[in-house]
Parts: C-alpha cells; sequence; structure tokens
C-alpha cells in the first residue's frame, strides 16, 4: 500500500490531492492510499502519532446508495476530541475511486483491512478499536475473524445480517443475482434511474425511513445529494442493490467472533429487524444495546450512544489490566 495525493502529517515529500465539486465528508486530515481495492480516501483527526496517548478509533461508514463518511461525522468529531480517530471513504463512494468494476462483500472487507493498515501505519502495530455501521458491519465482523490480532474491539451500528431468512451458510457466497445487476446497468436507463433514485426527494424519504422520523439531519440530504451526483456515482450502489455486497454465511461470521464486540440498534424506522440477535446474545464477549431511535442513531442521541460505547470500552479495558498479585 502506498500513500498518493495526499495530506499527511509533517511528510513534505506527497502532494496536496486535488480539489473538487465534492468537499470532504468530515474534517482533519486527508490522506490518500492506493491499495489492491483502488485508491481509498482516508481522514484523520484528534492526536498525530507522535502524540497519541490513546487507543486510534477507525469508522467505517454504510452501504448505500448515498454512502460516505459523512454517516459516521458526529461520532468522528466527538472521538477526535480525547483520542485519535479516522474515517474511511470505501470503494465507490465519497473522495474514493468510483471505477466501474465490481463491487464486492471481498473487495469492501479488503478495504477495511487497507484502512486498518493506514491506522496502524501512523500509530504502531497495536490492535485499534473499529465501529462501522450498517451493512459495512458485515465487512469489519469479517476482517476481524481473517485478522484478529488487528483489531482490540468491534462496534456495530444497526449491524445488518440479523434480519429475515437466517444466513448461515459455512461458506462465503453472496446474494449477488446478476440478472438484476444486468437490467440496472441496462444502458437505455443507467444513468436515468439512478438520478430518479437519488433526487431530493428520494434521498429524504430514505432518511426519514432509517430515522423513523420526518425530523432528519439536512445536511446529512445535502452531503447525500452532492456525493450521488458525481461521475461513477452509480457504479457501487448497484452492485449494493444487486446484492453483491450480503454474504450468506454472516451469521457464522459473527457467531465466531472471540473479541469483545458491541452491538447498538433501533427501534424506529424500517431497519428494526434483530430476530437473530439471539445467535450471539448472552455471549459474555458480546455487549447488546436498544436505544429508541432510529438506524443513524449517533444522530439523534449522539450523547446516550457514546456513554454507552465508552462503558464497553472501559470494561474490555479493564479486561485486558494485567492481574497485580503481592
Amino acid at each position: 500500500m502506498s500513500v498518493t495525493n495526499s495530506e499527511t502529517f509533517g511528510n513534505s515529500n506527497v502532494q496536496l490531492h486535488p480539489r473538487s465539486s465534492l468537499a470532504n465528508p468530515v474534517g482533519g486530515t486527508r490522506t490518500d492510499i492506493a491499495t489492491r481495492v483502488g485508491r481509498l480516501a482516508t481522514y484523520s483527526l484528534g492526536f498525530a502519532a507522535s502524540e497519541e496517548t490513546t487507543r486510534p478509533l477507525l469508522l467505517i461508514h454504510s452501504i448505500n446508495a448515498a454512502g460516505s463518511a459523512f454517516e459516521i461525522k458526529t461520532l468522528y468529531d466527538h472521538y477526535a476530541r480525547s483520542r485519535p480517530v479516522h474515517a474511511v471513504d470505501l470503494p465507490g463512494f465519497g473522495q474514493s475511486d468510483r471505477d466501474d468494476r465490481e463491487y464486492t462483500a471481498r473487495m469492501m472487507t479488503d478495504a477495511v483491512h487497507a484502512a486498518i493498515t493506514r491506522v496502524q501505519e501512523l500509530h504502531g502495530p497495536e490492535p485499534i478499536d473499529v465501529m462501522a455501521l450498517s451493512l459495512s458491519c458485515e465487512f469489519a465482523a469479517r476482517a476481524a475473524t481473517e485478522k484478529p490480532e488487528a483489531f482490540h474491539t468491534l462496534g456495530l451500528i444497526s449491524p445488518t445480517g440479523f434480519e429475515g431468512k437466517a444466513r448461515d451458510e459455512r461458506v462465503p457466497t453472496t446474494r449477488g443475482q446478476g440478472w438484476l445487476l444486468g437490467t440496472l446497468r441496462f444502458k437505455l436507463w443507467d444513468e436515468g434511474f439512478f438520478r430518479l433514485l437519488t433526487a431530493r426527494p428520494v434521498i429524504r424519504k430514505f432518511l426519514e425511513k432509517a430515522w423513523g422520523s420526518k425530523k432528519i439531519d439536512e445536511s446529512m440530504l445535502d452531503y447525500d445529494y452532492h456525493t450521488t451526483h458525481q461521475p461513477g456515482a452509480r457504479y457501487a450502489p448497484y452492485y449494493f442493490v444487486a446484492g453483491y455486497m450480503f454474504s450468506k454465511d454472516i451469521l457464522s461470521i459473527y457467531e465466531s467472533l472471540r473479541l469483545p464486540v458491541w452491538m447498538a440498534y433501533g427501534t424506529r424506522g424500517d431497519f428494526v429487524d434483530y430476530r437473530h440477535k439471539s445467535r450471539v446474545a448472552g455471549r459474555s464477549n458480546w455487549t447488546i444495546q436498544q436505544f429508541d431511535a432510529g438506524a443513524l442513531m449517533h444522530f439523534e442521541i449522539l450523547d446516550q450512544v457514546v456513554r454507552s460505547y465508552d462503558q464497553f470500552l472501559a470494561l474490555s479495558e479493564r479486561a485486558d489490566a494485567p492481574v497485580v498479585t503481592a
């Protein structure tokens, strides 16, 4: 992995990334990294590597037509006041590459690995805290099973995989449907359909469903509109809609996690089906918290969300502490 077109901590040998019409989704330092899954835009705020006093936190946005690191902005801004915090735009979203290629669960999991590697290049090889949102919880969980030594804890906000028919196959296949992808990508309506899908009223309706309320975050609506009107914005979302990012074995992945896991979910909106959470509830390494909020609860009740997460982190640090005997 190499750094390209970036702003870094005092590295005068790298050029600044070129300006675009799309603002960065979060503040701090943006660094573009060249990886096996293309160029990824990463963001850093809080303590620099030479000043770090606490464990780094990596935040990962969800997947939808308008996904970007803006979806974790409230958490990013909050934790930057007390610890090193990082975020990433996943392939096909935000300021990362939006090439016309296959976007799969495997690609997204590899992007999580690349983002973690970037954080560890800045702060050292110690395990880090990772928190993901919605479908990206599946990618983060798989990454944690593949490289558990890189993870200290895993936070899951509104995770997918616990809804509907149990996805507990033992092989890492996806729900990808070629016929649906081909239909979405048919040249006669390819771009026109995406323009309809990302019109402001449609994005507003989606956010209202996520919130379970008409009282949404208006700044997210604005950013969602702008990010979906960038070149190549339709490619990754079409693979998402066609099922290529949903893993059929995700319940098995969740069950195999051995690190401390914090899971938060809401009671309002269209994303409230967690019928299979019993598969992990009650396990000593899982902490599950329900909130009276929508799927993007950290925009509604940030204080409650971070209080619960901080309590979880404190317990995990206490469990890590060596036992001192006389």
